[in-house]
C-alpha cells in the first residue's frame, strides 16, 4: 500500500486513551517515520531467511561465510563499553508488568532486561502498559499496589538500581494494533521506537544509556539493519551517535556462523553477545529440519555439556573477547521450590553447577529468571571472576570448525519426554493466550522458547519417524492419543474449575496443529497471535 503521507504518524487501531503518555502525537510520528523508512528492508531480510532455509533444506552446507573471511581474520575491536556496563555478572530477565519491573530493578542484579519478547504475551495492554511502566521507571516514579495483599511496591532510593536493558520483539512479529500506511507495524520497531523516543535522553542524563538486547537474529545483514535503525534514530532525536548499546542473543544456528560479522556491523553500538540457549536448541531443530540424522533426544538431555552446545558457547566467548566486549552466559530456568526442601536443594545444585561452568569457561556474566537465584549466581561469579569481567581472557584454545557446531546431541527419545513436551507446550500456550508469557511449570520458569522446542521436537520426531526407547515408532495417530491423555492429566493438575474457565481447548488445537502439520511452522507465536487482544 502506498504511503499516506511522508509525515503521517503511526495509527493505533486499539484503545489509545489509556496510554496517552506513550502514544503521544510526537511519538506516533517518530514511529511512523521509523517504520516507513525501515520496513521495506526488513521485509527483504525476512524473505532472505526463507530463501536460505530452502537452500539448507535442499542440502546446502551450513558453514562460515567465504566473503567475510577478512572480517574474521582482521584485528579490530568494538567501541569501549560505557562504565555502567563494565560489570554485568548477574542479569535478571522478565516481563514488563509493574511488579516485575520494580522487583527486578530493586533486586541487586547488575542488569534487568525488560522483555517485550519471549516472556511477554504481546497483548496490546501488555505492550503499551509495559512502555508506560518503563517510562515511569526511568523517571523513578513507578509504583504499584497489590490490592489483595495490601502491599505497596516502589523503586528503592537507598541503593543502586539494576541497569536497564530492553528486549524488543523479534523481527518476524507484527504489532497489528498499530498501523503505518495501512499495514501492521513491525513489533520490533514499535518496541524499540517507543522506548527510545521517550527515554533515551533521560537515561543519558542519568548517567546510563538506551541499552537493548536483540533477539533471534539470523545473519550479520540483520545486525546491519539494526545498526542503521540505531544510527538514524539517534540522528532524528539529536542523541549522540554511539549512545545506543545492544547485546545480540546468539540463539539461532545460522547466527553462530556469523558472530564476528554481527559484532562488526554493530561495532559502534555493540554490548557483546549472549548465549540464548533455549531458542538455540529450537533453531537447531528448525534449521536442520530436513535432516533425519539431526533428530534430537529428549529435551531434558540437551544440556550445556552436549558437544554442540559447548562448542557454540565457547565460540561466543572467544569471539567476544577477541573483539573486546562481553560474552554473556545463558538463562537458569530453575526457580526456588518452597514446598520440597530436597527438590529445592537439587535445583539449586544444578544452577550452581551451571554458573560455575559458565564463569570458568570465561563468560562475563549470566542470566537468572528469579530474584531468589541472584545471590547464588553472584557467589559463583565472585569466586572465579575477581574483576568486573573477563574480557582480557582470550580463548585461543578454542579452535572450532563448522562440524563442531553441527554435532547432533546424543541421548534417547522416550515416551516420558514426549508427554512432557505436550504438557509444557499446551499449558504454556494456554497461559500465553491469557496474556501471561512467563509461566512456572514443573519447577522451571518457562517462556516462549521452551514451548517452541516442545512443539518443534514433536514435529521432528514425527517427520523422521523416530523410534522411542521402548521400540515404538511414533505416528501422528499415536501423538494425538497421547495428547488426549495429557489433556486429562493437565485437567487433574489444574482442577476442573480452572480447566473449564481457561483456553485449554484452543491451546491444544494450536499445539496439535503445529506439531502434526506436514511443514514446520516458523514460530508458534504467529498463529497464536491471532487469538489474543
Amino acid at each position: 500500500m502506498p504511503p499516506s503521507s511522508p509525515d503521517a504518524p503511526a495509527r493505533p487501531l486499539a484503545d489509545a486513551s489509556s496510554y496517552s503518555e506513550v502514544l503521544s502525537p510526537e511519538a506516533l510520528a517518530f514511529v511512523g517515520a521509523l517504520v516507513r523508512r525501515f520496513r521495506p528492508a526488513l521485509e527483504r531480510l525476512l524473505a532472505a531467511r526463507a530463501d536460505r532455509q530452502a537452500e539448507i533444506d535442499a542440502g546446502a552446507p551450513l558453514t562460515f561465510l567465504a566473503d567475510t573471511e577478512e572480517i574474521r581474520r582482521s584485528a579490530w575491536s568494538v567501541a569501549t563499553c560505557p562504565p555502567d556496563l563494565a560489570d554485568r555478572r548477574v542479569e535478571i530477565t522478565g516481563p514488563v508488568d509493574a511488579k516485575m519491573i520494580i522487583n527486578a530493578l530493586n533486586s541487586g542484579a547488575n542488569v534487568y532486561m525488560a522483555d517485550f519478547e519471549d516472556s511477554s504475551a504481546p497483548t496490546w495492554a501488555n505492550m503499551m502498559g509495559g512502555q508506560r511502566n518503563l517510562q515511569q521507571a526511568v523517571a523513578r516514579t513507578l509504583a504499584w499496589t497489590d490490592d489483595e495483599r495490601g502491599k505497596q511496591y516502589q523503586l528503592r532510593a537507598d541503593a543502586e538500581l539494576a541497569t536497564l536493558f530492553v528486549r524488543p520483539r523479534g523481527l518476524h512479529l507484527p504489532e497489528r494494533h498499530l498501523e503505518v500506511d495501512g499495514a501492521a507495524a513491525p513489533g520490533s520497531l514499535v518496541d524499540f521506537g517507543l522506548f527510545f523516543f521517550h527515554n533515551a535522553r533521560a537515561l543519558l542524563g542519568a548517567g546510563t544509556g538506551p541499552y537493548f538486547y536483540l533477539p533471534k537474529l539470523q545473519s550479520h545483514r540483520e545486525a546491519r539493519w539494526w545498526n542503521e535503525v540505531f544510527t538514524w534514530s539517534q540522528a532524528q532525536l539529536g542523541i549522540p551517535r554511539g549512545s545506543i548499546r545492544a547485546t545480540v542473543l546468539i540463539e539461532t544456528l545460522p547466527a553462530a556462523f556469523e558472530m564476528h560479522e554481527i559484532l562488526w556491523e554493530l561495532r559502534e553500538h555493540s554490548a557483546g553477545l549472549n548465549c540464548g540457549r533455549w531458542d538455540y536448541i529450537f533453531s537447531f531443530i528448525k534449521t536442520l529440519r530436513a535432516r533425519a540424522g539431526a533428530t534430537l533426544p529428549d529435551r531434558s538431555q540437551i544440556t550445556m555439556t552436549q558437544p554442540n552446545m559447548a562448542a557454540y558457547t565457547n565460540l561466543v566467548i572467544k569471539v567476544c573477547h577477541a573483539r573486546g566486549i562481553h560474552a554473556m552466559g545463558g538463562m537458569a530456568a530453575q526457580i526456588p521450590i518452597k514446598r520440597d526442601a530436597a527438590a529445592n536443594d537439587a535445583a539449586m545444585a544444578k544452577v550452581e553447577q551451571d554458573k560455575r561452568r559458565e564463569v570458568e569457561a570465561g563468560h562475563d556474566g549470566t542470566w537468572v529468571a528469579h530474584p531468589g537465584l541472584i545471590e547464588l549466581a553472584r557467589r559463583c561469579f565472585d569466586a572465579s571472576m575477581p574483576g568486573p569481567n573477563q574480557i582480557g581472557r582470550g580463548r585461543d584454545d578454542v579452535q572450532l570448525d563448522a562440524a563442531a557446531l553441527l554435532q547432533v546431541p546424543t541421548g534417547t527419545r522416550s515416551e516420558a519426554g514426549l508427554r512432557h513436551n505436550i504438557r509444557v507446550g499446551v499449558q504454556y500456550l494456554e497461559a500465553w493466550l491469557g496474556g501471561n508469557g512467563c509461566v512456572p511449570l514443573y519447577d522451571l520458569m518457562e517462556d516462549a522458547a521452551t514451548a517452541e522446542i516442545s512443539r518443534a521436537q514433536v514435529w521432528q520426531w514425527l517427520r523422521h519417524g523416530a523410534t522411542l526407547d521402548g521400540g515404538e515408532r511414533l505416528t501422528a495417530t499415536r501423538v494425538r492419543q497421547v495428547v488426549d491423555q495429557e489433556m486429562a492429566t493437565i485437567r487433574g493438575e489444574v482442577g476442573d474449575a480452572r480447566f473449564a474457565s481457561g483456553r485449554f481447548g484452543l491451546a491444544r488445537e494450536l499445539f496439535e496443529t503445529v506439531a502434526c502439520d506436514e511443514t514446520l511452522a516458523d514460530f508458534l507465536t504467529l498463529p497464536a497471535y491471532a487469538h489474543i487482544d
